[in-house]
């Protein structure tokens, strides 16, 4: 009798750690898209919750240049189109979290086209301390040229991959969310004939990891184009301000000077007047 309870106390632990285990590793992923919610209608709003916290969000306007082949008027040559694609408000999305590696997958048009961006976070060793940072590490882009919404009379239509070379993009210290309202253009290479495709994002901000509270972006991390164009606006400014403050001190000076100099004895400029002094 003890030793049939022993057992089944055994196997009921062991189930209790497989289930525990298959919790543990399979998280409860949902996704939000937020995109009607921007006041700019080419701008999305993606949101990623695990076990209802937030753990990714990303706000963007994406916009990519595919070229595409199509049969000139004598039948014979082949042209070179460019297709100008945009995100639309409905698109369906998919993401994961993880501590140091993330994806969000966007689809429309009934899969037709797929963007996804590969995240990962990782350390550098610097020369006095060890730095943490985040970064876009891979862009791969479905699409299908048989879609006609974009691609007119395509030649040798069908799905295509383009995807990035050694990627390194929004390289952001970790805790951070990444901020740039300047587009940031990348470049793709196609398994149609290894042509490039351009994709562009602006009015971005995302953050992959690392988010403290529900549907709040973290600290904002600018990027050195914005970094820019702020200085360039607030230079001339500083510099108004400076030439303001030294033509001020200079007036000062001046006139501390005339009603020191006002006070003194005149003395004759005559020199025979000095006879009579």
């Amino acid at each position: 009798m003890e030793l049939a309870r022993f057992r089944t106390m055994d196997s009921t632990r062991v189930l209790l750690c497989i289930f525990n285990f298959l919790f543990g590793v399979v998280s409860e992923q949902e996704v939000e898209n937020l995109s009607g919610l921007s006041n700019n209608p080419n701008k999305d709003i993606f949101v990623v919750r695990e076990n209802g916290t937030t753990c990714l969000m990303a706000e963007f306007a994406v916009k990519l240049v595919v070229p595409y082949d199509v049969l000139a008027l004598n039948g014979i040559d082949l042209i070179t189109e460019q297709a100008q694609i945009t995100l639309p408000r409905g698109a369906e999305i998919k993401g994961k979290c993880g501590s140091t590696e993330a994806e969000l997958q966007i689809s429309w048009l009934s899969d037709a086209y797929t963007l996804r961006l590969f995240f990962i976070k990782e350390a550098h060793n610097l020369s006095k301390w060890q730095d943490v940072l985040w970064k876009i590490n891979k862009i791969q882009f479905v699409y299908d040229t048989s879609e006609q919404t974009h691609f007119n009379n395509a030649y040798n239509p069908g799905k295509h991959t383009a995807s990035s070379h050694r990627l390194s993009a929004l390289v952001t210290p970790a805790g951070l969310s990444y901020v740039c309202q300047a587009p940031q253009t990348l470049s793709l290479i196609s398994s149609d004939h290894q042509k490039g495709v351009t994709i562009s994002m602006s009015d971005i901000q995302i953050q992959p990891f690392d988010i403290k509270s529900n549907f709040m972006f973290s600290e904002a991390y600018k990027c050195i184009t914005d970094q820019r164009e702020q200085l360039e606006e607030t230079l001339p400014l500083i510099l108004g301000i400076i030439l303001g403050i030294v033509i001020v001190i200079t007036l000062s000076v001046y006139h501390i000077h005339q009603k020191m100099t006002a006070n003194q004895p005149q003395l004759p400029r005559d020199r025979s007047l000095y006879k009579n002094m």
